[in-house]
C-alpha cells in the first residue's frame, strides 16, 4: 500500500457527546486522543507488526506533543484526522496530525516527537526507521518521503 498523490493518511472520527466539556465543545485532551487513533491506524495500514516489536521488547513512546487549536469541535461534528511521519537522522521521529472538519476548515494541528524504546534498557533505539522496516512496515505509507 502506498499513498496517493502524497496525501497524508487520515481516518474519519465522529465527535461523541461524552467528549464535550462544560462549554459544549470537545475537551482539549480529546484532540490528542483523536491523533492517537490516527497514529494507530496509520501503523496498521503500513503493515507494522506491533507483535514483532513487542516480542523484542520495543515500544513506541511519546516524548513531546504540541497542539494548536484553530476551530472548536462540537457534538455531531465529523473530522478527518491525518497522520504523517517525518524521519530524520537520530533516535526520534516526528508525526504531524491535522484535524479537519468535513467542511474543510482546520480544527487543530498536532506535532508529536516519538521514539521507539528498548523496554529492557529503558533507552531509545538508535534507528527507529530500521526497526519499523524490520517489523514489516511500508515506510511509503508512513510518510510521503518514505
Amino acid at each position: 500500500m502506498t499513498r496517493v498523490n502524497d496525501t497524508p493518511f487520515s481516518v474519519r472520527i465522529a465527535v461523541r457527546t461524552y467528549e464535550l466539556d462544560s462549554l459544549g465543545h470537545v475537551n482539549q485532551a480529546v484532540y490528542h486522543s483523536y491523533a492517537e487513533v490516527a497514529r494507530t491506524e496509520l501503523f496498521r495500514a503500513a503493515g507494522c507488526r506491533m507483535d514483532w516489536l513487542a516480542e523484542r521488547k520495543i515500544g513506541p513512546v511519546l516524548l513531546e506533543s504540541t497542539i494548536t487549536f484553530r476551530r472548536e469541535l462540537r457534538a455531531d461534528d465529523e473530522v478527518d484526522v491525518s497522520a504523517d511521519v517525518k524521519f530524520g537522522a537520530g533516535k526520534t521521529f516526528r508525526m504531524d496530525s491535522t484535524i479537519t472538519k468535513v467542511d474543510g476548515s482546520t480544527s487543530a494541528e498536532i506535532t508529536c516527537t516519538i521514539g521507539l524504546m528498548d523496554l529492557r534498557e529503558r533507552k531509545l533505539v538508535t534507528d527507529p526507521r530500521e526497526a519499523f522496516v524490520s517489523a514489516g512496515t511500508d515506510l511509503s505509507v508512513l510518510s510521503g518521503s518514505g
